[in-house]
C-alpha cells in the first residue's frame, strides 16, 4: 500500500464504545507515526472511514487491528479481513470547536462541517466534550441554533409524508411517570391528525415513552413502517433509536450525560431536529416546571417557550408550548409496566386514575386539536376529553398497538415482590421528590426490567393518617427489592408534614433572670407560638398537581 501505511488483519472486539474507534498494537502505531487519540484512514475494498486510535501492547498482536462493532458494521467486515490503515489529518472542525471555546460565532458552513464530522465519527469524545462545554459557557445565538438544527436533520434519515399537516408533541423531560403520550397520540389520531411520534428510552430516568409502549408492542420500527402505520391508523409510537433520525443528536447526548450538561441551544436543536426529521409542521412542546424538574421557575419556562417558538418560525414549523406542573411525578405510577397499565386504565375510563394525569394529557392533546383547526382556541381540551370518554381514543390506541405487532392491549403483569413505605404520623403530603423516586425505581431494575416500579397512593396535598401507604415498591427479584427498600428508607421520597409546623418557645436572653415584672410566657395558653398550616381543600386535595393548563405564549 502507499508509503506511511500498513495492511493489518481484522480482529473483532465485542465492545460498543460509540463512534469510530480502532486499537493498534503500540509497535504498529509507532511505525506509522500515530499516538492515542490520533486518527487513521481505514479502508476495506471500496469502503473507508476515519477512526480514532487507541494503542495496546497486549489486546491485539502486531499485524492486527482491533475493530469495534460500529466500524465493523460500517465497513462490512468479516473475521481476518485485510484492512489498509494510514494516518489521517485532524479535521478542520476541531478549529471550529476552538473558535467556539473562545466565544466566537460559527458560520453556517462551519456548523455544517462540524455536524458532518460528528456523524462520520471523525471527532474524539474529548473534542466533542470541548464543544458541548463551550456551548454551555458561551451558548449559541438563534441563527447558529437554526443552522445546527438543519444540519442535524440533513445528515440523517428523513421521513417525508408529503403532507403539510403532520403533528407531533414532545416533553423536555425531567418528570417521572410522564406517560401522557400514550393518551395524546391516540386522541389526536382519533380526531384525524396524523402524528408519527418517535420517542426515546430512559437514559438516566425511570422509563421513557418507548420503554412504556414496548410493554404492549414492538417499538423498533423502520422509517417505512412509521410512515405506513401513520398513514393507515393515524399515529405511531416508535423508538427513535431504531431509525437514523438526526444522528448527531444522539452523539451529542452521549457526551452531555457524563458531564451533566444540557445547554439550552443544544436542547432546542435536539428536539426540533427530531420533529423536523419526521416531517412535523405543527408541534406542541410540554415544558414541566417546578421543584425537582429541569425547569425550576415560570420565568425560565416562558423564556424557553419563546426560544422554541422562535426556532420553529425559522424552520417553518408552528410551535406552541404548554408549561405544566412538574414538581412531582405524573399520575400515581413510575416504571414501564405500571405506567402502561395506568395509561390503559385511563383510556378505558377507570375512575381511579388520577384526574391530574388525564387533565394534563387532554390539555396537550387539546392544543394539537386547536392547531389542526378541529376546535376553537380554548375548547380543544373539551374535545380531547370527549374523544377520551367516548372510547375513540381507546379504539385508536388498540389499532396502533396491533399495527406495531402487539396483541389487543391488556393490563400487564408487574413485579410480584413488593414492599410498602408507610407514614409515621398523621398529616399531609408536603412533597414528592422526583429525583428520589427515579433513583428508587431504577434500583428496582427499571427501565430494563419492565415489571419494576413504584406506586404512589398519596400525592402532594393529600391528607395522610399514620400507617397509610406512601410508596409501594414492585420488583421481580427479592435482591432488587431489598436494595430499593434500603434506598427508600435512607431518603425522604414522600415528605409528610403534621398540621403543626413548628413550635417556637419564648425568647429569653441568656444570663440573669428578668429583674422585674414582665409578660407571662404562658399567656397564650401553650407556652409559645404555634404556626398552623392552612386546611386542605376537601374537594380537591391535589389542586397543585392539576395545574396543567397550557401557557399561550
Amino acid at each position: 500500500m502507499d508509503s506511511g501505511g500498513l495492511t493489518l488483519s481484522c480482529q473483532f472486539i465485542d465492545l460498543d464504545l460509540g463512534g469510530n474507534q480502532v486499537v493498534l498494537h503500540a509497535d504498529d502505531a509507532e511505525e506509522i507515526g500515530v499516538h492515542p487519540q490520533h486518527r487513521v484512514h481505514v479502508r476495506f475494498g471500496d469502503e473507508s472511514l476515519v477512526a480514532v486510535v487507541d494503542t495496546t501492547s497486549s489486546v491485539v498482536e502486531p499485524g492486527r487491528i482491533g475493530v469495534f462493532p460500529g466500524v465493523a458494521d460500517d465497513l462490512g467486515l468479516e473475521a481476518d479481513a485485510q484492512l489498509e490503515v494510514q494516518p489521517a489529518e485532524k479535521p478542520e472542525s476541531v478549529e471550529f470547536i476552538r473558535k467556539k471555546m473562545n466565544g466566537r460565532e460559527l458560520d453556517t458552513d462551519e456548523i455544517a462541517r462540524l455536524v458532518e464530522d460528528m456523524v462520520q465519527g471523525s471527532l474524539t469524545d474529548i473534542e466533542l466534550s470541548a464543544y458541548v462545554t463551550s456551548v454551555e459557557i458561551h451558548d449559541m445565538n438563534i441563527r447558529e441554533t437554526t443552522d445546527l438544527t438543519r444540519s442535524m436533520v440533513e445528515t440523517g434519515e428523513v421521513i417525508d409524508f408529503h403532507d403539510p399537516m403532520i403533528f407531533d408533541k414532545h416533553s423536555i423531560g425531567g418528570v417521572p411517570g410522564n406517560k401522557i403520550t400514550l393518551l395524546v397520540v391516540p386522541i389526536a389520531a382519533a380526531a384525524g391528525l396524523p402524528i408519527p411520534k418517535t420517542s426515546s428510552r430512559a437514559i438516566t430516568g425511570a422509563a421513557g415513552t418507548s420503554d412504556v409502549m414496548e410493554v404492549f408492542c414492538d417499538v423498533k420500527l423502520t422509517a417505512e413502517r412509521i410512515r405506513s402505520i401513520t398513514n393507515d391508523v393515524g399515529g405511531v409510537m416508535a423508538w427513535g433509536g431504531a431509525v437514523n433520525l438526526a444522528p448527531a443528536d444522539d452523539i451529542i447526548i452521549r457526551v452531555e450525560h457524563p458531564l451533566s450538561l444540557d445547554p439550552r441551544s443544544l436542547l432546542l436543536a435536539s428536539v426540533m431536529a427530531k420533529k423536523r426529521a419526521v416531517g412535523a409542521k405543527h408541534v406542541v412542546i410540554d415544558i414541566p416546571m417546578g421543584p425537582g424538574s429541569k425547569i425550576a421557575t415560570m420565568e425560565e419556562a416562558k423564556s424557553l417557550a419563546r426560544d422554541f417558538i422562535a426556532l420553529g418560525d425559522r424552520l417553518g414549523m408552528q410551535v406552541e408550548c404548554a408549561i405544566t406542573y412538574g414538581g412531582q411525578p405524573v399520575g400515581k405510577t413510575v416504571g414501564p409496566a405500571l405506567e402502561a397499565n395506568e395509561a390503559l386504565r385511563a383510556l378505558r375510563g377507570d375512575p381511579d386514575v388520577p384526574e391530574s394525569f388525564t387533565k394534563k394529557a387532554t390539555a396537550i392533546a387539546g392544543i394539537l386539536l386547536e392547531m389542526g383547526g378541529l376546535a376553537r382556541r380554548g375548547r380543544g381540551q373539551q374535545e380531547a376529553q370527549r374523544l377520551l370518554e367516548d372510547g375513540s381514543a381507546l379504539e385508536t390506541f388498540s389499532e396502533i398497538v396491533q399495527a406495531q405487532g402487539g396483541p389487543e392491549p391488556e393490563l400487564q403483569p408487574v413485579g410480584d415482590h413488593t414492599w410498602e413505605l408507610v407514614a409515621d404520623k398523621d398529616g399531609y403530603v408536603a412533597g414528592v421528590g422526583n429525583r428520589d423516586i427515579v433513583a428508587i425505581t431504577r434500583s428496582l431494575g427499571a427501565p430494563k426490567v419492565k415489571g419494576a416500579g413504584v406506586e404512589l397512593p398519596k400525592k402532594e396535598g393529600d391528607s395522610v393518617e399514620e400507617g397509610e401507604t406512601l410508596l409501594k415498591l414492585y420488583a421481580e427479584s427479592e435482591y432488587k427489592l431489598e436494595a430499593a427498600r434500603k434506598l427508600a428508607t435512607s431518603k425522604d421520597p414522600v415528605t409528610v408534614e403534621g398540621m403543626l409546623l413548628e413550635r417556637v418557645p419564648e425568647f429569653r436572653e441568656i444570663g440573669d433572670e428578668p429583674s422585674g415584672p414582665g409578660p407571662d410566657p404562658s399567656a397564650d395558653g401553650n407556652g409559645g407560638i404555634r404556626q398552623v398550616a392552612p386546611e386542605a381543600d376537601d374537594d380537591n386535595e391535589a389542586d397543585t398537581e392539576a395545574e396543567t393548563a397550557a401557557d399561550g405564549s
